[in-house]
């Protein structure tokens, strides 16, 4: 038998494997794969999680660029970050973000983690249909203010013109705020972000009989989630036949059957007064978002095509609003929170 060199295979070891003072991590991991992975089983599991992560993107990148700034729970600053924010209410999928950075280790950002994660959920959610590429490379920031949330994202009740100047400060074009709009078509909401088209259907009319078959369920979840804020579906696609069938929903051009798909049925829910936000509803005051979503309602390859080509704008959006930046140890709170 040979004799072994101790010392070589110690360097080959330490060549294959990179070793820190909080533990040894693989340098060869796949980084992307690991997450495809990993988002892939986690829709299997649970398919909420994918529009959870999709929804995370845009609620990270919007608030000080993309910088994971939406996943901590303590800043040098205090506990008040992005997650308490009111437009931050049932924000999701920081379960599955901790388990990919566990896996991946000190060498990838939150952020980065948050972006693909995204991507991923995309892809999966549309069978394919939607897929593009990212850069690497995104920092953390260690600022993250509940007011700053609500101050910069945009509200459901939003009017149409409060809607553009919010996507135009960002340098997002009237078109991209449509294009992003179509991501509910996917998701549940709080009753407490669409309350105000219940309460006025003056100002915001929504259709009589969507309106009573939602009352009716709404009433039921409170009863089943024991809650008075329950969660409703965003998506009409996504409801039972018979809540479709009172709301008179039209499902010509629609893929019922493709439950939880990021596709372009929102714009058939949306053109058909059948949605949950008023500031969905807003788009159709406007000649041009209108005839954007009839576009996209009779494209679904376009549509495709655009939101993905956005999404990557979204996730290319500069971090901004921190003196440091860093690669956090746990998403959820600064290395100097930690005691690194």
């Amino acid at each position: 038998m040979a004799k072994v060199n101790t010392g070589a295979a110690l360097l080959s070891l330490c060549l294959l494997l990179a070793c820190s003072a909080g533990g040894t991590t693989a340098a060869y991991v796949d980084v992307e794969g690991t997450v495809r992975t990993e988002v892939e089983n986690a829709i299997k599991s649970n398919p909420g999680v994918g529009a959870a992560l999709i929804r995370l993107v845009f609620h990270d990148c919007w608030v000080n660029g993309c910088d994971g700034s939406v996943l901590l729970d303590q800043t040098p600053s205090g506990s008040n970050t992005e997650k308490k924010a009111i437009n931050n209410i049932g924000l999701d999928g920081f379960g599955l973000v901790d388990t990919i950075k566990s896996k991946l280790g000190n060498s990838v950002s939150c952020a980065d983690i948050v972006v693909f994660a995204g991507r991923d959920a995309a892809r999966y959610l549309s069978g394919g249909k939607i897929a593009y590429s990212v850069p690497s490379g995104r920092k953390d920031g260690i600022v993250s203010s509940a007011a700053a949330a609500d101050a910069i994202l945009p509200q459901s009740t939003f009017e149409f013109q409060q809607l553009k100047d919010n996507f135009a400060k960002k340098n997002f074009t009237q078109e991209e705020l449509v294009i992003l709009s179509g991501a509910h078509s996917i998701g549940v909401s709080h009753l407490s972000s669409f309350q105000d088209r219940l309460n006025d259907t003056t100002a915001t009319p929504i259709n009589d009989s969507y309106k009573q078959a939602l009352v009716a369920d709404i009433e039921a979840q409170k009863n089943s989630q024991n809650t008075q804020d329950p969660i409703e579906k965003n998506n009409i696609r996504d409801m039972s036949l018979k809540f479709q069938n009172d709301s008179g929903y039209d499902t010509t051009g629609v893929n019922t059957a493709a439950k939880g798909a990021l596709d372009n049925s929102y714009y058939h829910a949306n053109l058909q007064n059948r949605v949950l936000f008023k500031s969905d509803w807003v788009m159709r005051t406007d000649i041009k978002a209108g005839g954007d979503m009839a576009e996209y309602m009779n494209n679904a390859t376009k549509w495709n095509n655009d939101f993905a080509a956005t999404m990557v704008k979204l996730s290319k959006l500069p971090a901004e609003g921190s003196t440091h930046y860093e690669i956090r140890k746990n998403c959820r709170v600064t290395n100097q929170n930690q005691g690194f």
